[in-house]
């Protein structure tokens, strides 16, 4: 009656009572579960409700006016620093996954998000020896920025066996760069999200050193023409990508991007899968738990612990 597939009451059927089975995004694409591969943000994005396109969920709440003065429409607030952020040199922090659907086990990663500098590589192995043996995927947002710190940083992603997949943390209560927030039990809360996230040319690099790569359709990958051509051919076939992906990088005489077939057809990315597949709130319950999940302490547990050092 809904248009499912058969093939979704028999993937039900065979699922024992005592697991959850996650169905791949090419699956539920098959069974007619999903109609598409779009993310969350295409029905809830902010710039669904732009002046002159607005969509049909949006809806302006007027304000404590007088009687008889009309609201007029809200004043969006100023983007500067969000984009300032972009331009800045790349911050790490971990975050915790605060989708109220997850608690008490929910999902963390490492955040990745500003320009790639020549301080870049120390930074993110400063967190990662503070992690130690964890492994956490990273979540980058990033318009590029020197080549050889790019490489670096995706070697040792490569070394730590991380996840890689391009995305944006939104996060909750405060921002990690203010002199005032503090980080909760070794992690800032907030939320993933893809939606004209970019990454071009050097975070296109560093995202190449991931053991699983996602780019989800709403965000963007673009590459231009690089330099040190030898370089960037051994580093990728130092990361078991194939001759393809140089190949395309080659034939950029303009900064272009990437569509998401072709991504996966020259193996920068492993599916078609988005930041959602490390960071969403219901991955802790599949069989095999992720290594990302992490079931916080008690408040009790919280009050006992020794103080972080």
């Amino acid at each position: 009656q809904m248009g499912i597939e058969q093939s979704m009451l028999e993937t039900m059927k065979g699922t024992p009572a005592s697991e959850i089975h996650q169905i791949a995004l090419d699956d539920m694409l098959a069974m007619k579960l999903v109609t598409s591969t779009d993310a969350v943000g295409l029905l809830t994005a902010a710039s669904l409700c732009e002046p002159g396109r607005l969509a049909a969920n949006c809806r302006e709440v007027p304000g404590n006016k007088p009687d008889g003065l009309t609201a007029t429409a809200a004043t969006p607030p100023p983007i500067e620093p969000e984009a300032a952020r972009r331009d800045e040199d790349m911050r790490f922090v971990v975050v915790r996954g605060t989708n109220p659907l997850c608690n008490p086990d929910c999902p963390e990663w490492i955040s990745a998000e500003g320009a790639i500098t020549a301080q870049t590589p120390q930074k993110l192995r400063q967190l990662l020896a503070m992690l130690g043996k964890r492994q956490l995927p990273v979540v980058v947002s990033s318009r590029g920025g020197d080549l050889f710190s790019a490489l670096a940083v995706g070697r040792l992603i490569h070394e730590k066996k991380l996840d890689v997949a391009v995305g944006r943390t939104d996060f909750v209560g405060c921002d990690p760069g203010a002199w005032n927030c503090l980080a909760k039990d070794g992690a800032y809360a907030g939320l993933s999200i893809d939606a004209g996230v970019e990454c071009d040319s050097a975070c296109a690099l560093m995202l190449a050193g991931g053991i699983r790569r996602f780019v989800g359709p709403q965000a963007r990958l673009s590459l231009y023409p690089m330099g040190q051509k030898q370089m960037v051919k051994a580093y990728l076939e130092e990361m078991a990508i194939g001759p393809a992906l140089f190949a395309a990088i080659e034939r950029r005489s303009v900064e272009r991007r990437l569509e998401p077939g072709m991504m996966l057809k020259v193996g920068l990315t492993t599916s078609r899968q988005s930041v959602d597949a490390l960071t969403g709130a219901t991955i802790c319950e599949a069989v095999p738990r992720p290594e990302n999940c992490r079931i916080r302490p008690s408040a009790n547990a919280e009050a006992d612990a020794p103080a972080k050092l």
